[in-house]
């Protein structure tokens, strides 16, 4: 499979993997470390999710630059593969513009409750932005018709390892999976696309406008 039939297959998910990609090449040759990429980073101080931050330099944009930092190669494979996965479906039914649109609204819910939440933790990753994915498949599943079992059990799968694993943001997890399903019920009963993008995009100032009130309170 080259690259080409990859990218015509999910466009979003696609240029989002290469962005994420090329965010940790940089942090890795910033840091000399494939595994402790973070250690000596410019990117990652500066875009790594840290509401005491947030005030400063790269500021609340933070919520949108943590999600494309991970932590060692492992870390970031595991969230291209489930990026990939889920967001093709999405893409398919939804279109590119609408998955990229709600991809954001997820990471950035996440971001917002791990600001409420968890503020003084540094969090990165793209792992609150599927997790929203993961509920909006769920939705996707019913628009189709579709044994919903399969996507339930990728959820509660994740959700146990979100509670067994050390060094997981449950806050940025939890803030995905709600703000998906919250996002997913009123999107897949629209009846046209254009409602489905005018729900999308009230959720983007919903989301943001909880993330800035969170940091006035932080």
């Amino acid at each position: 499979m080259n690259l080409e039939r990859i990218y015509r297959q999910a466009p979003a998910s696609t240029l989002i993997s290469a962005a994420i990609i090329i965010v940790y090449a940089g942090t890795a040759i910033q840091s000399r470390s494939l595994t402790n990429n973070l250690g000596s980073s410019s990117i990652g101080d500066a875009w790594i999710l840290y509401a005491p931050a947030m005030n400063d330099g790269f500021g609340p944009l933070r919520a949108l630059g943590g999600m494309f930092l991970h932590v060692g190669p492992g870390h970031m494979l595991l969230n291209l593969l489930l990026l990939w996965l889920l967001g093709r479906e999405i893409e398919r039914d939804f279109g590119s513009g609408l998955f990229a649109l709600m991809y954001f609204v997820g990471g950035i819910g996440a971001s917002a409750a791990v600001v409420w939440m968890d503020p003084f933790s540094p969090t990165a990753g793209a792992s609150g932005a599927i997790y929203a994915m993961m509920a909006i498949l769920v939705g996707l599943f019913l628009l189709r018709g579709a044994d919903i079992k399969a996507p339930l059990i990728l959820i509660a799968v994740n959700i146990g390892y979100t509670l067994m694993a050390s060094n997981v943001s449950l806050w940025g997890h939890l803030g995905g999976l709600i703000t998906g399903a919250l996002l997913m019920w009123p999107v897949i009963r629209a009846k046209t696309q254009k409602t489905q993008w005018v729900i999308s995009v009230a959720g983007l100032c919903l989301v943001s406008g909880v993330l800035f009130l969170g940091l006035s309170y932080s």
